[in-house]
């Protein structure tokens, strides 16, 4: 079967370390954190008071406030991430078949904030059920996506992937796929989320995920380090736009780099620990890499997933080096989250974002706030400690693993 190639031709994000891609890509490169105090609620009774939040975020700047009441705050930075990746491609979405250009967008929770303030009310009342008409589609997960197929009238494949924190690279995966076949011209691919609330924080705290290190946030995101405690919630939206190739020449536009290939598959392991021996996470990058049909040593920079957990960054350079071997020391390694804290379901999108953009400008963003290795993990690995590093970047991939054991990783290349 002739499968079709598929391009990146736009990106656009929102995420605490900027309103827009060139913002983030800046403060990315410099090795910027964008951890503080929470804002959004009092988190002063809370074990963890700090996060990733978006910085002066005004919602009338987006959206009428009769618009934004409708919206919860996921959506909300979805609508915006797939605005700026549409203008940055190009495409004049009136001149096209919108039956062949779908939305494919991820979410691990959705709207949380406002699930728990219609609970809250409810609970706070006098047993009566008074419900907002709009509790139920600004909550749930789909909305996000489906909001922007509506948006721009989009009537090809539109749905949701909803796998913890693999969901929006599920999603590019998925839309890698449905182009490849012949299925869609164009699918706006990516994520969003909004989970600095009360129940997430609290929820994460009683796991005990969360780092506590609130004398000083703005090194508590702390990859591969050995006194790293957990870590740093955040939040955002991703979009990156997918086209086949010949489209996208077709109609003249930039193309930021090639969606070669992906994998996904599952530990099958644990609810939340990944598999200590990285096995999962060592097999979905050969499924990923051999899909773009490449050899592993061809791979110049990997975005790991690299939370700043203990379980799960020793795990992940153990599964780096029993997927790629000796070649492993020649690759730079680095955790976007160090910077952005962990965007849960929008994670997949953001950090494939940050590969497009290193293979752009051969650049391997920094792995920050970096003291001393954690003595389980091989000196000998180039985690790009806290700061960038220029190089040939022909081929990245990224990383991105959820609760209940779901692997995914995706291959961009020149």
């Amino acid at each position: 079967m002739n499968l079709k190639r598929v391009v990146i031709t736009g990106l656009g994000t929102i995420n605490p370390l900027g309103h827009n891609v060139p913002e983030c890509w800046d403060n990315l490169v410099k090795g910027v954190s964008g951890a503080g105090a929470i804002t959004r609620f009092d988190a002063s009774k809370f074990r963890t008071r700090f996060a990733c939040e978006i910085k002066n975020y005004e919602q009338t700047v987006f959206f009428d406030k009769k618009e934004a009441r409708k919206l919860d705050l996921y959506t909300q930075f979805g609508l915006i991430a797939a605005k700026e990746a549409i203008a940055d491609s190009g495409i004049d979405l009136e001149q096209e078949n919108k039956k062949r250009i779908g939305v494919i967008w991820g979410a691990g929770i959705g709207g949380l904030e406002t699930f728990f303030e219609e609970c809250k009310t409810f609970v706070l009342g006098d047993g009566t059920p008074r419900f907002n008409p709009f509790f139920i589609p600004k909550m749930i997960a789909n909305m996000g996506g489906a909001l922007i197929s509506i948006e721009y009238g989009l009537k090809g494949p539109s749905y949701t992937t909803v796998s913890a924190c693999a969901s929006s690279a599920n999603a590019l995966v998925d839309a890698l796929n449905t182009i490849r076949l012949g299925k869609a011209d164009v699918i706006i691919a990516g994520g969003s989320e909004a989970a600095i609330t009360h129940a997430g924080v609290g929820g994460f705290n009683s796991m005990k995920a969360l780092s506590t290190r609130n004398d000083d946030p703005a090194t508590a995101s702390r990859p591969f380090d050995v006194d790293r405690d957990g870590f740093v919630i955040g939040e955002g939206g991703a979009c990156l736009i997918a086209e086949e190739f010949e489209h996208a020449m077709k109609r003249g536009a930039t193309i930021y780099a090639e969606l070669a290939g992906g994998g996904v598959n599952g530990d099958a392991y644990h609810m939340t620990a990944p598999d200590p021996e990285g096995e999962g996470a060592a097999d979905v990058m050969r499924l990923a890499i051999e899909d773009a049909g490449l050899d592993l040593d061809k791979v110049d920079y990997i975005n790991v997933h690299g939370t700043s957990t203990g379980l799960g960054d020793i795990a992940e350079s153990k599964a780096i080096l029993r997927a790629f071997g000796e070649h492993a020391y020649d690759l730079n390694i680095s955790s976007s989250k160090s910077m952005t804290g962990h965007l849960l379901g929008a994670a997949g999108a953001m950090e494939a974002i940050v590969c497009v953009l290193a293979v752009k400008h051969n650049i391997a963003p920094p792995t920050i706030n970096f003291h001393t290795l954690d003595p389980e993990l091989d000196p000998k690995l180039n985690f790009t400690f806290n700061k960038a590093q220029e190089r040939r970047v022909d081929v990245a991939i990224s990383n991105t693993f959820g609760f209940g054991g779901h692997n995914a990783c995706i291959v961009f290349k020149k």
